[in-house]
């Protein structure tokens, strides 16, 4: 391929990549950038196979065994991406990411074995940024991963001294990067390799509850920074380009999501180390509750003028999201003003609750971020909270030292009524109690999201 037509369509790939992005940013152009980033992915991939590379102009080794990779890669992504339940998308996202971040340090790896005494001082230090960042994105994402899907619990995992050994494994870290920039070794590389894994592991150890998908955005932007670091290395521009896009974008949503949750990215990370033990509620107490019948909770949207729907990872996992549209519609239809009130980090990962309601074609003028709709809260008649407990929990406002204090949420207790839909009174994925659920204005209707749903509708049609 000529290298003038190379380079154009490199260009053409990273306007992909650009338009991709900024589509993302709306859920009304989420599908069409989804697509765009996806075509210039397919592109670029193609492209390389055509590459005008000065070391091999003309002949690309192993070409086969490439093919099959790709092949393997496409059987095993494309079934999981189409049947991965809306409720594990995170967990799928953590581990795709760590198999990127893991894919760059190995490739990386390859590359320094390979070019010897022949690498420059450049070349050696690209690699060594590619295999720290790229090793902790993949043990931190795998870590992450099994929170995520409760295979280890998701609270912090803390430690006598926790705090020394990490940073005393972050300055092995270093030091095994100063022995490899000096020694050019084989040892020493894959000393450091180990290491940065230990590190990405108790890196992500004493993050829990919430705060995890924050984590996976920040491993995220790691991952692309090894992509870049990688095309630095392979002399591959397309690389470099899109890494900067995703380790950029990376950055840029995490900074949104702590701030989100009302603390420092430092705080996030390793504020279990210094966050204080809350007391714990007397063995055996039992507190009581109102709770209702779905004709209850009919009667109470039936009559009302203003009613916020709050999605949560409840609703996600009960797939209710086309029942409590249909709710919706059914309420507007009555001269009911209806509204969604969206918290950035509802459900396991930004954007969750958007993704989900837009599955069921949801109006996307109903749906309304917090910091627009808790304003409304006073004037609401009534809040039906769907699955949802951390965004709503007063103790972020009044309990400090718990996991989520600090954190912004939808004010839902100033609204008139409030309605729970619970499964039971297990606390959310913070792990710490709601005392919203005890509150005299607040009503609970227990059982599956879907069904209880299903029973409002039903009976609000009987009325």
């Amino acid at each position: 391929m000529n290298r003038n037509l190379y380079d154009l369509l490199g260009l053409a790939i990273a306007v992909c990549f650009i338009l991709a992005l900024k589509g993302l940013a709306s859920p009304k152009s989420a599908r069409r950038g989804n697509l765009i980033g996806a075509f210039g992915a397919t592109v670029a991939t193609v492209v390389v196979f055509f590459s005008p590379h000065e070391k091999s102009p003309t002949t690309h080794h192993h070409t086969l065994l490439i093919l099959a990779a790709i092949s393997f890669g496409v059987l095993v992504g494309v079934p999981a991406a189409r049947k991965i339940q809306m409720t594990q998308m995170p967990q799928l996202v953590a581990l795709f990411n760590g198999v990127g971040g893991g894919a760059a340090a190995l490739v990386a790896i390859v590359e320094y074995l390979k070019l010897g005494s022949a690498a420059s001082t450049a070349d050696v230090v690209a690699t060594v940024f590619t295999v720290i960042v790229g090793c902790v994105s993949f043990a931190g994402s795998v870590v992450t991963f099994l929170k995520l899907q409760e295979i280890m619990t998701t609270r912090p995992v803390i430690f006598a001294g926790g705090r020394f050994i990490i940073a005393g494994t972050l300055v092995g870290v270093v030091l095994s990067a100063a022995w490899v920039i000096h020694s050019m070794g084989n040892t020493s590389i894959v000393v450091m390799g180990l290491l940065s894994l230990l590190f990405g592991i108790l890196f992500v150890l004493p993050v829990g509850g919430a705060d995890v998908p924050i984590v996976i955005s920040l491993l995220n932007a790691f991952t692309g920074l090894t992509v870049a670091a990688s095309g630095y290395v392979l002399q591959a521009t397309l690389l470099i380009v899109a890494g900067t896009l995703v380790g950029a974008s990376g950055t840029i949503l995490t900074r949104l999501m702590a701030s989100a949750m009302g603390r420092s990215l430092f705080g996030t990370l390793f504020g279990a180390f210094t966050a204080k033990p809350q007391a714990a509620s007397e063995a055996g107490e039992a507190r009581p509750v109102k709770s209702g019948s779905a004709e209850d909770v009919a009667i109470l949207l039936n009559y009302a003028q203003r009613v916020v729907i709050v999605p949560g990872f409840g609703l996600a996992v009960a797939q209710a999201q086309h029942t409590v549209r249909e709710m919706a519609d059914l309420l507007t239809s009555r001269g009911i003003e209806v509204a969604y009130g969206i918290h950035p980090v509802a459900g396991r990962m930004p954007g969750h609750m958007n993704v989900l309601l837009a599955e069921a074609n949801v109006p996307y003028e109903q749906l309304v971020e917090m910091d627009e709709i808790n304003p409304t809260f006073p004037q609401t008649d009534v809040v039906l909270v769907v699955g949802a407990n951390d965004v709503v929990n007063p103790a972020a406002k009044t309990t400090p030292g718990c996991p989520i204090y600090g954190m912004p949420i939808l004010d839902v207790a100033s609204a008139g009524n409030v309605i729970f839909l619970k499964r039971s009174m297990r606390p959310g994925f913070a792990g710490i109690e709601n005392e919203l659920l005890y509150d005299p204005k607040t009503t609970l209707l227990f059982g599956d999201a879907k069904e209880s749903l299903t029973k409002v509708v039903g009976a609000l049609k009987s009325l």
